[in-house]
């Protein structure tokens, strides 16, 4: 009971802000789960701070240190929420092991960074930043300097809000929210990010760099899957492997020596359409293609006057797979041409990545 108290005088102040596009209703059962970092203990206390009274509430964190010799008992949390009418439950930091079951209140918000599948839960997935959520948390809106800012920082709000330096913060997040194992396996990602490979490559790989079981990379690079930490986009040409994407481009950079400009572009654009659930795959090496057969095309610099010249070149395979429009995603340049009936259209980043509709993005 006294680690139950503890938690009930300690609901952690909810800091400044900015509004997110994941929204929690007032559902009894809530699954607020997605890749860590994303900003969901802060999406929830903001929630608590607007719409509950104090008195009501109890959070437990499951990351606090008080558990490492302590354990929750369940006779006595439900106990608790009887005895002062507590309303509202938030378990942060959950996994499925950590509860037979859940006590009994009016409303349960669980924070996970995998999805629970239970029935009764109404789920919601964050993701980190997208574009426009980034420009939220800007102080300086000016269209190139946002840009410029968006590449540099990357998607993460603890690194965007931060008043330290990006390396700092960088490294205090890579440090904090991974073990020795993970940092070492997340590094070697970081090298291949982008490209086509199959898990035991990453196993081949990654014994020639480190001490690692073949069981530890194939369990843990299943849960990052599913945190979505990890990403890998099928390939409609090549089935032996899949295309591998870590789940920030700026992470991705940070962990690296360093990666072309081309390489976070084409990152950017991926994870652009991945946080707008448009599903793809990618096209071999010509970009990314939707399951309504749009061709997004990342090619950040690219004159109308080349983009026609290789269009041209790769028409006939257009046409063998069927593309109804292709979009190229660029830095700052607008044009759009036709080659016979099929349209295509060159749109800036900042511009092209607020679009949610599949038949436009």
């Amino acid at each position: 009971m006294k680690l139950i108290e503890y938690f009930y005088h300690h609901l952690p102040a909810s800091e400044s802000f900015i509004t997110r596009k994941c929204a929690i209703s007032s559902e009894p059962f809530i699954n607020l789960y997605g890749v860590r970092g994303a900003g969901k203990t802060s999406i929830i206390l903001d929630y608590l701070n607007d719409t509950m009274v104090r008195d009501e509430i109890l959070y437990i964190d499951f990351e606090n240190p008080n558990f490492i010799f302590n354990t929750l008992n369940l006779n006595e949390l439900q106990k608790y929420i009887n005895q002062n009418q507590i309303k509202i439950l938030v378990l942060d930091h959950y996994d499925c092991s950590l509860l037979p079951h859940f006590p009994t209140v009016k409303q349960l918000i669980v924070i996970s960074r995998i999805a629970l599948n239970y029935n009764h839960f109404s789920y919601s997935e964050l993701f980190p930043l997208d574009y426009e959520e980034f420009l939220a948390f800007e102080k300086v809106h000016q269209q190139n300097k946002s840009f410029n800012h968006f590449l540099r920082l990357g998607t993460l709000p603890i690194v965007v809000r931060s008043q330290k330096s990006y390396s700092q913060i960088m490294k205090t997040f890579f440090q904090v929210n991974f073990d020795l194992q993970e940092q070492k396996l997340l590094v070697l990602l970081a090298n291949y990010h982008t490209t086509h490979l199959t898990i035991n490559q990453i196993y081949l790989y990654a014994k020639v760099s480190f001490k690692i079981s073949k069981d530890y990379l194939y369990q843990k690079i299943k849960l990052f899957k599913e945190e979505k930490l990890l990403i890998f986009i099928e390939d409609r040409y090549q089935k032996s492997g899949k295309k591998m994407l870590l789940f920030d481009f700026a992470f991705a950079k940070y962990l690296t020596l360093g990666q072309p400009f081309i390489i976070q572009f084409d990152t950017m654009v991926a994870l652009a359409l991945i946080k707008h659930h448009i599903n793809i795959e990618t096209f071999g090496i010509h970009g990314y293609i939707t399951t309504n057969n749009i061709l997004i095309i990342p090619a950040p610099f690219e004159s109308e006057e080349s983009l026609w010249l290789k269009s041209q070149k790769k028409f006939n395979l257009y046409k063998k797979h069927h593309i109804q429009k292709v979009i190229i995603v660029t830095v700052a340049n607008h044009y759009d041409y036709f080659i016979d009936k099929l349209y295509f259209e060159a749109l800036p980043f900042n511009e092209w990545s607020v679009i949610h509709d599949e038949y436009t993005i």
